[in-house]
């Protein structure tokens, strides 16, 4: 699972595009807002990268097909549930949690910067993506499956989020915004 913060409408093809950059041939899926999908060609454009659509609110069938995606298949995934566009980063959704805590899938940090300033047609604007270390859960897997547990989950991933988006631009500037500080892990960079 790549989880990521969500900043922009341009994620379910930057994110896809940046993992493929490196590892040829791996399809990425995500599950995105079924608005999305109403335009044939949008609705084309984003299943080609492997996007589905998914209705707001308890979505018991797309809450199915992200459960088996996540068995075998690399899954994008943001825990704040919504956009924004001012590049903070919110508050991780409790139901991440628990999916993470049901399916135990490897979690990789993602964080995303630039896009928000993202608009269509514009080329040549900048975007960067790092990515994190896989996070490990084994103390939490340990705590009983509540809501306690299920928060303390998603915390650590979005902690892990917001301390690569604090991690230092290549050329030595910090991040376009400002993020909570947090424990978390070493990323790699690829903007």
């Amino acid at each position: 699972m790549l989880a990521s913060n969500h900043i922009s409408g341009y994620e379910t093809v930057f994110l896809p595009w940046a993992v493929l950059k490196h590892h040829p041939l791996q399809m990425v899926w995500a599950p995105a807002k079924e608005e999305l999908f109403r335009s044939r060609l949008l609705g084309w454009l984003f299943r080609s990268w492997g996007a589905f659509p998914v209705k707001r609110g308890r979505d018991v069938r797309s809450g199915k097909v992200l459960h088996e995606l996540l068995e075998t298949e690399k899954v994008m995934l943001f825990p704040e549930g919504t956009r924004h566009k001012d590049g903070t980063l919110g508050k991780g959704n409790r139901a991440v949690g628990k999916l993470i805590y049901d399916v135990r899938p490897v979690v990789i940090p993602t964080a995303l910067s630039g896009l928000n300033t993202w608009t269509f047609p514009s080329l040549g604007k900048p975007g960067r993506v790092v990515f994190g270390e896989a996070l490990n859960f084994d103390d939490l897997y340990a705590l009983d499956d509540c809501k306690d547990t299920h928060i303390l989950i998603v915390g650590r991933v979005m902690a892990a989020i917001g301390e690569l988006l604090n991690q230092k631009e290549p050329d030595g500037s910090g991040a376009a915004a400002q993020h909570p500080s947090a424990d978390g892990t070493g990323g790699k960079d690829h903007g």
